[in-house]
């Protein structure tokens, strides 16, 4: 029987992008191999829906998947479980990708004997303003983003923690499970540290290059990065513990931001701690903005770079705090529809 690639993409409110995703997904090369684009669609405020109704009937390799729960792990469960592949390629709807793209991440699932695969991000601004430029150049930089590789780039194939989307075999979800519906941010962490735990390898190919248009105002970063850091102490508790350490830096700086004065009020000198730890998180921050908008030609674009930079330490160290206090410690579930898209 001819193997076929299944390649699934959840999507809402994303009208001004997903016929191009579509489009990236229709034209992935597949050496022979059947091709079929399973389209998640949650409830949508635009015309996101009409889109993907009109593409399926335009194209028979793509099919419609409803996604009543509107989030990103209900849709990938749905569109998987329809899925006839043996192949699972992610793609998201606010990327564009390559045409070898699917080819070359099935292959690699083989070659290196992966469980899951997947590519460097190149983040891009969705326009030309100072603003969206400098929330892309903050999530490139290991300031904004610590040592997430998949982000900075690599020089060569290794094993990982994570990836962006991923490539699996369909038999994975039948061994290890589906992506968890609890968490309605960050399921593929907990997807991936389950991958590890079973023994599994997660590998990052650089020559895999995935544009990612990044978020184009400090209100969507905010909530994005929010609520990143809500939903990890919930990924934690599920895996049993961290997956990696560089999560903990935001909500411990948070953390000093607020305790610190409190202290001071009982020992003075805690004031004096809080202080040079403002002055040097602003030193810092000012040298690194400033590198960057010399760097591209933006001067202009410091304060936007300092602002977004705070705004993914905070916003992420933030919503990790009201995560440990949610999950761990109140043991809480989140509706889906208590979470908006980002978009």
């Amino acid at each position: 029987m001819k193997d076929t690639i299944s390649i699934v993409i959840p999507c809402r409110n994303e009208a001004g992008y997903i016929e191009r995703a579509v489009m990236d997904a229709l034209a992935q090369q597949h050496a022979g191999a059947d091709l079929e684009v399973l389209v998640a669609v949650g409830p949508s405020a635009d015309d996101t829906h009409a889109i993907v109704e009109r593409l399926a009937r335009e194209h028979a390799q793509v099919t419609l998947v409803e996604n009543p729960a509107g989030v990103v792990p209900h849709g990938l469960n749905a569109a998987i479980r329809a899925a006839r592949g043996s192949y699972i390629v992610r793609m998201d709807a606010h990327s564009r990708y390559p045409p070898d793209y699917a080819l070359t991440l099935t292959m690699a699932l083989d070659r290196l004997n992966a469980d899951n695969v997947g590519g460097v991000w190149e983040t891009l601004p969705p326009n030309d303003g100072d603003k969206a430029w400098s929330i892309a150049q903050v999530l490139s930089s290991p300031l904004g983003v610590g040592n997430a590789m998949f982000r900075l780039g690599v020089g060569a194939e290794r094993e990982v923690d994570t990836v962006p989307y991923g490539t699996f075999r369909r038999e994975l979800f039948d061994r290890i499970g589906y992506f968890d519906e609890d968490l309605i941010r960050n399921q593929d962490d907990e997807h991936n540290g389950r991958i590890r735990k079973s023994g599994g390898r997660i590998y990052l190919l650089p020559q895999v290059r995935i544009q990612y248009f990044s978020r184009d105002r400090i209100s969507k970063l905010w909530r994005m990065y929010r609520e990143y850091g809500l939903f990890k102490p919930l990924v934690n508790l599920k895996l049993g513990s961290p997956a990696t350490l560089r999560q903990f830096a935001p909500p411990v700086f948070v953390s000093t931001l607020l305790v610190l004065p409190l202290l001071a009020l009982r020992w003075p000198w805690m004031g004096l701690l809080w202080c040079l730890q403002i002055a040097l998180y602003a030193l810092v921050l000012l040298a690194v903005s400033v590198q960057l908008a010399r760097k591209g030609g933006r001067p202009g674009a410091v304060g936007w770079l300092a602002l977004a930079f705070i705004t993914v330490h905070v916003a992420y160290g933030l919503g990790y705090l009201e995560g440990i206090v949610r999950f761990t410690l109140l043991r809480q579930r989140m509706r889906p529809d208590r979470v908006r898209t980002n978009r």
